[in-house]
C-alpha cells in the first residue's frame, strides 16, 4: 500500500521546469522530451536528452528530465545519479531535491529523502507536494507523529485530498488510536464518496477488529468503485472464510486470479479452503501452483504433503515433507508425520529414526524455551500456523511473482560477428567501428555487416549465396575475401566445421586480419554449443541469445579464446574483441576475467550498451547487485530496454 503512495507522490507534484537560455535547438530538445515524458515514452525521452547532455554537459535541466525518465522506468540509482548532477549545477533546484527525495524513499534511505524534502520545502514553501511526500517518508518510516504534522501541513493548501486523510488515518492506526483513525477514513469518503481506497482502508481497519460484516459491507463500496482493485477482492475473500461462507470465498479467490494469476497466496487459501472441505484434488492442483511461483515454500510442500498423505500418495508425500525439512531443518512436526508415513510403506527403521529425530527438536524447542523464552521464536515449529489463510500482504505474495514474460531468465547480449545480409534487424544503439572493419562491407560479392543483432535472410538467399560461392570456390582459387563470404554463409546455415575450416584458410593467406580470429572465434564457440546441446542435462541454446544462469559449464571455449586473443594483439584498440572474450569468459564460469574484459570494451567505447548490459548481469552474479543494477541502467539509458525490467526485478528481489 505504501508503494501506491509514494507513486500517488509523483502525481501530486507538477512538473514545472524554467525555460532555457540555450540555443533554439537545446530548446526545441527539451521540449520534445517534456512531451515525451508527459506521454510517459520514458525511453525516447532518455534517447533524446542523451543527445542533449552530449551537446551541453552543464544543462540542469537535461539531467533533471532523464533523473525523472529514468524513475519512472525503475532504474532509481541511474535516476539519483541525474537528479544529484542536476543539483549540482543548480543548487536551487526545487524539483530535483522533490525527486530525489522520491527516489532516495523508494531505495529506502529515508533520512536522506526526509533531508531532500526538507530542502524542497524551503526553498519553496508554498508547494504542499513536499509536505505530502515528507509526510509519506515519515509514515513509511513509522514516525507516526511527524506524518501528521505534514499531513496537516497538506490540508492548509487543501482540505480536498481524500487521499491526505487516509494517510492521516493510517497514521493513527500506527499510533493505535482507532477511533480517530476510523474519523479519518469516514472523513475520507465524505471527501470523496467514490475514491475506493477510502473504502478499502476503512474495511481493513474493521477487519482487524473482527467486525467481519462491517468490513465485507466497505469491501463491497471499494469494490463497486473499482472493480479490479484487488486489495479490497482479496480482503473479502478472507472475511468470507471467517465467516465460514466457503464458496463464496472460493468465487472471490477465482476473481481475484482472473485479474492477477501470479498472486501465489490466492492459491494458497484456495488449497486450503479444498482441505478443509476434503476435495483434495483441488487442493493438490492449487499446491502444485504454489510450488510452481514459489519453488522454495516450506508451506507448501508441507500442506502439499498431508494432502498427498490423504489421498494415499504415501511416497509423494514423503518427497514433500523431505523437501519441507531441508529448508526448514527444525521441523520438528515434518519428521513426526513422515515416519508415520514411512510406517505405512514398512519402512520401520526410517519411521523410527524420523520419530527419534522429532522428539529431539521438540526437546531442543523446550529447553531452548526455558532458557530464553522471549528470543525463542525464531525455532518454533510453525506447522499450526500452515493452515492459516495468508493476507493479501503476506511476504509470500509481494514481489515474488510476476508476469510470464518476465520470468525468463536474463540473458547476454551476443558476440559481435559478420554476418550476412538481407532482412536484418538494425540496432539504433551507437557503436564505436575500428578502421579495420571500414569499407568491408562486401567479401567476396556477398554483403556482409560486423553486428551482434541477428539478421534474417531467408533459406533462398542461403542457398543462392553458398551455391555461387561453392562455384566461385571450383571455378578458380579461392581468394581470401571468398573463403571469409562462404565460411559466414555457411556459419549460418549451421555447417559449424565447414565454416571453421574455411575460416582457417582465409587465416592462412592472411595471418594478420584480427576480423578473421574473431569470427573464427564466434564460429568455433557456436560450433562447441551445438554439439553440448546433445547432452542429457544444462542443454545450451542456439537461438540468437544463450540463457544465462550462471552456471558453469564443464566445456571450454579455450580455443575461441585464444583467436580472441590473438585478434587481441592484432588490434589492441577494438572493443569488439574484449567484449566477445568476455563473453566466452562468462559461458566458461569465469566471471571475474569476464568483468575485466566488459571493461576493458567500455574503456575502449564507452557507449557500448550491450557491454553495460552484459557486465550488469555478471555483476549481479557475483552478487554486486548494486553496482551490476547500475550497469544496467547505463545499459537502458543507451537505449536497451529490456534492462529496466531486470533492475526491477532485482531490485526487488534485492529488498526482500
Amino acid at each position: 500500500m505504501m508503494r501506491r503512495l509514494v507513486t500517488i507522490v509523483a502525481l501530486l507534484f507538477v512538473l514545472c521546469v524554467g525555460e532555457s537560455h540555450a540555443q533554439y535547438n537545446k530548446r526545441y530538445i527539451a521540449w520534445a522530451s517534456r512531451n515525451m515524458l508527459a506521454s510517459d515514452n520514458y525511453d525516447e525521452a532518455i534517447g533524446i536528452l542523451n543527445a542533449l547532455i552530449r551537446s551541453d554537459k552543464e544543462s540542469h535541466e537535461a539531467f533533471f528530465l532523464r533523473g525523472y525518465a529514468k524513475l519512472g522506468l525503475g532504474d532509481l540509482l541511474g535516476a539519483k545519479e541525474d537528479l544529484s548532477r542536476a543539483i549540482e549545477l543548480n543548487p536551487v533546484y526545487t524539483e530535483a531535491f522533490h525527486y530525489r527525495g522520491i527516489v532516495n524513499a523508494e531505495l529506502g534511505n529515508y533520512e536522506d529523502a526526509v533531508s531532500d524534502f526538507t530542502e524542497a520545502i524551503d526553498l519553496r514553501p508554498d508547494i504542499a507536494g513536499s509536505y505530502y511526500s515528507r509526510g509519506v517518508t515519515h509514515m513509511r518510516n513509522k514516525q507516526w507523529v511527524k506524518s501528521l504534522v505534514d499531513f496537516n501541513m497538506v490540508l492548509r493548501f487543501t482540505d480536498k485530498d481524500a487521499q491526505t486523510y487516509i494517510n492521516r488515518g493510517i497514521a493513527l492506526c500506527g499510533m493505535r488510536d482507532t477511533l480517530a483513525a476510523h474519523e479519518m477514513f469516514d472523513k475520507a469518503i465524505r471527501t470523496n464518496r467514490e475514491y475506493p481506497e477510502a473504502y478499502n482502508q476503512k474495511a481493513i481497519l474493521l477487519m482487524d477488529q473482527g467486525r467481519w460484516e462491517e468490513s465485507l459491507e466497505m469491501f463491497d463500496m471499494a469494490i463497486k468503485y473499482d472493480s479490479t482493485y484487488l486489495s479490497p477482492l482479496f480482503n473479502r475473500a478472507i472475511v468470507l472464510c471467517n465467516l465460514e461462507r466457503y464458496d463464496d470465498a472460493i468465487e472471490a479467490y477465482n476473481r481475484v486470479l482472473e485479474i492477477n494469476p501470479y498472486i501465489t497466496s490466492a492459491y494458497y487459501n484456495l488449497a486450503i479452503i479444498y482441505s478443509r472441505e476434503q476435495n483434495y484434488p483441488k487442493a493438490l492442483e492449487n499446491y502444485n501452483l504454489v510450488l510452481q511461483h514459489t519453488p522454495e515454500n516450506v508451506k507448501g510442500y508441507f500442506n502439499r504433503a498431508g494432502v498427498l498423505a490423504a489421498m494415499k500418495q504415501y511416497q509423494a508425500a514423503i518427497n514433500d515433507y523431505t523437501k519441507a525439512i531441508e529448508l526448514y531443518p527444525d521441523f520438528a512436526n515434518a519428521y513426526l508425520l513422515r515416519g508415520r508415513l514411512k510406517e505405512q510403506l514398512r519402512d520401520y527403521s526410517g519411521a523410527r529414526k524420523d520419530k527419534a529425530t522429532g522428539e529431539r527438536k521438540i526437546a531442543e524447542y523446550k529447553a531452548r524455551l526455558e532458557a530464553d523464552p522471549e528470543g525463542v521464536a525464531m525455532y518454533a515449529d510453525t506447522a499450526e500456523l500452515f493452515s492459516q489463510i495468508l493476507s493479501f500482504e503476506s511476504k509470500m505474495t509481494a514481489n515474488k511473482i510476476q508476469e510470464e514474460s518476465s520470468q525468463k531468465e536474463a540473458t547476454i547480449k551476443e558476440m559481435f560477428r559478420l554476418r550476412i545480409g538481407g532482412q536484418r534487424v538494425v540496432s539504433e544503439r551507437h557503436h564505436y567501428y575500428s578502421p579495420i572493419l571500414e569499407g568491408r562491407e562486401r567479401f567476396g560479392g556477398t554483403e556482409l555487416i560486423f553486428s551482434n543483432t541477428a539478421t534474417a535472410p531467408t533459406e533462398e538467399e542461403l542457398a543462392a549465396e553458398n551455391s555461387r560461392l561453392k562455384a566461385l570456390v571450383e571455378s578458380e582459387e579461392m581468394s581470401e575475401e571468398g573463403l571469409v563470404a562462404w565460411g559466414i554463409v555457411q556459419l549460418s546455415m549451421s555447417q559449424y566445421t565447414s565454416a571453421v575450416n574455411l575460416l582457417s584458410e582465409a587465416i592462412a593467406l592472411n595471418p594478420n586480419d584480427p576480423l578473421l580470429y574473431i569470427n573464427r572465434a564466434v564460429a568455433r564457440a557456436e560450433m562447441i554449443d551445438y554439439i553440448s546441446s546433445f547432452a542429457q542435462n544444462d542443454r545450451i541454446s542456439i537461438d540468437s541469445e544463450r540463457t544465462f544462469t550462471g552456471r558453469t559449464r564443464t566445456y571450454s571455449y579455450d580455443e575461441a579464446i585464444e583467436n580472441l586473443t590473438r585478434a587481441a594483439e592484432l588490434a589492441p584498440e577494438l572493443a569488439y574483441i574484449y567484449f566477445n572474450r568476455a563473453n566466452l569468459y562468462a559461458y566458461s564460469g569465469d566471471m571475474p576475467a569476464a568483468y575485466d574484459d566488459y571493461t576493458r570494451a567500455l574503456e575502449l567505447a564507452p557507449y557500448l550498451a550491450d557491454a553495460y548490459f552484459n557486465r550488469g548481469l555478471v555483476q549481479i552474479y557475483m552478487k554486486d547487485t548494486q553496482k551490476g543494477i547500475i550497469d544496467l541502467g547505463k545499459a537502458g539509458e543507451l537505449g536497451i530496454k529490456e534492462a529496466y525490467d531486470i533492475i526491477k526485478r532485482y531490485r526487488n528481489t534485492d529488498n526482500n
